[in-house]
């Protein structure tokens, strides 16, 4: 939390709150001592020593369980109002209430960094981990591209003379998908990168969803040359007041998962409807499908179901869920009843409104 966060940087706040916290206990306790009698105080005294040292810096802590220590002492121990202490039981209890204080203070800052280190070194193996991951993927998804790139270009080079047309057609077609599936690759990065910064606000404008789907089945067209993407247009469908680009790199997304983790041969259907909330896209398939108990999973960040084939960053998914997200939408991944494919199920709540009734706004 924000507030708390400020707390804890800045020894001041601290200092106040944690003498604050222990006056505002000991006063309704004052009044209740005749029916609660003072152990229980020192008991619930003791209690807001812990808490302030789960949170706060030792210092303050200490300081706290010490003036703890002489508040129950003033107002609780007879004789009251004084620092002095009647009977030798009475000192007894004062001694060990300041020993245990000030060794609740001490184990509890000691044992809450020792939590905070585990934490953080837990927390860095992991980024390591995720990133290892995140290298090996790239090394295979950039290599790929980027050898096909070098090797049309130097055919080109060495014996242009001798390709035919058609031989440049398909070396130039070779050279502008690699290009393109590198490009993809970096924006991928960069998204989740403006993902994890907090960086994106949607830009809102009305938006043909039809045409929007055909531009990316286009752009997919080099790369899905095994699969059959089916999309019919409605043609009754409104315009959606949504952010364009999302929608399309999470459509994009989408599609090319399924395009690279399907056999040759599936088939991917695309439907667009509207509904009260908004706008409804469903990207199903005839594919294998998801375990079931890796659904959940298959959103998070460098994320890939086991045994599948290499290639993939695991980042798509997760950029899909942040862009729907980032609009106040949902996503939803299942298995097709049939037992055969999986279906996509993302919801994005827009103003829907008609052509003609832009054209006379």
């Amino acid at each position: 939390m924000p507030i708390l966060k400020k707390i804890k940087g800045n020894v001041h706040f601290q200092y106040a709150i944690s003498i604050g916290l222990i006056i505002a206990i000991a006063l309704p306790c004052f009044f209740l001592v005749n029916y609660i009698g003072n152990k229980v105080v020192a008991l619930i005294l003791l209690l807001a020593v812990s808490v302030l040292a789960m949170l706060f810096d030792i210092l303050p802590v200490m300081i706290t369980a010490v003036f703890s220590a002489l508040i129950w002492n003033f107002f609780f121990i007879p004789p009251l109002y004084k620092f002095h202490i009647g009977t030798p039981e009475d000192v007894l209890l004062f001694m060990m209430y300041f020993a245990i204080a000030l060794m609740n203070a001490v184990l509890t800052s000691k044992i809450r960094k020792a939590e905070i280190k585990a934490k953080e070194r837990e927390e860095k193996e992991n980024t390591i981990k995720l990133y290892n991951t995140l290298l090996n993927s790239l090394s295979h998804e950039l290599r790929t591209p980027i050898a096909t790139i070098i090797g049309a270009v130097d055919t080109l080079k060495a014996t242009t003379s001798r390709l035919s047309h058609n031989n440049k057609v398909d070396l130039l077609s070779e050279i502008n998908i690699a290009s393109m599936r590198l490009n993809r690759q970096v924006e991928n990065l960069l998204n989740m990168s403006r993902l994890e910064s907090g960086f994106i606000k949607p830009q809102l404008d009305w938006c043909d969803m039809n045409e929007l789907l055909f531009t990316v089945i286009r752009n997919l067209e080099g790369e899905s040359t095994g699969h059959s993407i089916v999309f019919e247009a409605e043609d009754t469908l409104p315009l959606f007041r949504l952010d364009r680009g999302l929608m399309e790199q999470v459509i994009q997304n989408i599609l090319q998962n399924a395009i690279q983790y399907t056999p040759e041969g599936t088939v991917i259907h695309v439907a667009i409807r509207q509904d009260i909330a908004g706008c409804i896209v469903t990207v199903s398939d005839d594919g294998p499908g998801f375990p079931e108990n890796k659904i959940e999973n298959v959103f998070e960040k460098f994320y890939r179901l086991p045994e599948t084939h290499a290639g993939g960053t695991g980042l798509g998914l997760s950029i899909v869920k942040g862009f729907v997200e980032a609009q106040q939408g949902t996503v939803k991944l299942e298995n097709n009843k049939s037992g055969k494919g999986a279906i996509f199920t993302i919801s994005i709540p827009a103003e829907i409104s008609f052509i003609n009734e832009i054209e006379n706004e």
